[in-house]
């Protein structure tokens, strides 16, 4: 799966069924993210929020009897409407403030792609 160049991880989670997903955190524009994936995966994704906008790329064939969550690509605009960005707090760093939040969502191990 790729990762915008630049992003910075920010953490992964338990989505079930052996699944995880990763969030990556950047102050890139949201426009450039979806310009950035569209490019990269051959695939113009859907507008699945226009308030405020999220736009996803589907990656791979969801199997409800195998996968959690659908994998695949989800752009946030965290600075959408004046917002100051998605806050990440950790414990021995100062929060973050990113503007664009992608979050990815691999299939699982032994699940084959499209």
């Amino acid at each position: 799966m790729p990762i915008y160049p630049g992003a910075q991880y920010l953490a992964s989670y338990d989505a079930g069924r052996g699944q995880r997903y990763y969030l990556f955190g950047t102050n890139v524009e949201f426009a450039q993210i979806v310009g950035y994936y569209r490019t990269v995966l051959k695939n113009r994704g859907s507008l699945v929020y226009e308030q405020p906008p999220i736009h996803m790329f589907d990656v791979g064939r969801y199997r409800e009897d195998a996968v959690a969550f659908p994998p695949g690509i989800a752009v946030k605009d965290y600075a959408w409407e004046g917002s100051e960005g998605y806050l990440h707090v950790t414990p021995d760093a100062a929060p973050a403030r990113f503007r664009t939040i992608i979050q990815i969502v691999p299939p699982p191990p032994g699940v084959t792609g499209r």
